[in-house]
């Protein structure tokens, strides 16, 4: 279980009215979200291809919070100095799309950015094993990464408590904080589940710019996960 009531709520701008974007990342940061969580896909490592640097670079004038991105690409090492650059402030990458995860990952941290892995649904969590003090965030995929809307994977909850448990003892033995971040089918009613398994950090797409305007808009989702979360 995660130690503390703090949550961070990362929409996912996959989700978002690309026609309008810097309104779209606005309004999400007005709303009171503490991430925006950029959503990278390359058609190679993910069958899906979305947005690159040039849009990273263009949205960060219109916000003040950080920007959290996701890279679903392969090979890595050429494309995270392109989003240094862009004013990312949190790069996480896969793995298996790095052929040194430990360089790959100092090389996030020497341009800069906080940096972190992502482990998909069926990702052994021993990838963590060698590299935690080169680790600011741990992001459990919840979904197979490729597509937004998809549903939770239950066997997620598990695989958090456990990684949960390698942060607490890494940051026992004097480590560094590590946040731990879900992404994929988070929504009100499984987000409790979800934060009480040990995530801090929470990715929310389509449950955040689906929101009808008639139930507060994002703020008044944002509110819901946030009381969904920590129920009184």
């Amino acid at each position: 279980m995660s130690s503390n009531n703090t949550l961070r709520l990362a929409p996912s701008i996959l989700s978002a009215d690309f026609a309008r974007l810097g309104e779209e990342v606005r309004a999400i940061e007005a709303a009171g979200c503490d991430l925006v969580h950029f959503d990278v896909m390359d058609n190679h490592y993910v069958p899906n291809l979305t947005i690159g640097p040039l849009v990273c670079e263009a949205i960060r004038p219109h916000v003040s919070i950080p920007i959290d991105v996701h890279l679903m690409v392969e090979p890595v090492d050429a494309i995270i100095p392109l989003f240094a650059k862009a004013g990312a402030n949190i790069i996480t990458f896969h793995p298996e799309a790095s052929k040194h995860v430990d360089r790959s990952l100092s090389m996030i941290r020497e341009l800069g950015c906080k940096a972190g892995l992502v482990l998909n649904p069926a990702t052994s969590l021993e990838w963590l094993d060698h590299v935690m003090d080169k680790l600011d965030m741990v992001l459990l995929m919840s979904v197979n990464p490729g597509f937004g809307g998809q549903k939770f994977i239950p066997s997620t909850l598990a695989k958090l408590r456990q990684v949960r448990a390698r942060i607490d003892a890494h940051k026992a033995a004097g480590g560094q904080d590590i946040w731990l971040e879900v992404d994929g089918g988070v929504k009100t009613d499984n987000i409790h589940e979800i934060v009480q398994a040990g995530a801090d950090t929470c990715v929310a797409g389509s449950a955040v710019f689906g929101a009808p305007d008639a139930d507060g808009g994002y703020r008044g989702v944002m509110q819901a996960l946030r009381r969904a979360a920590h129920p009184s």
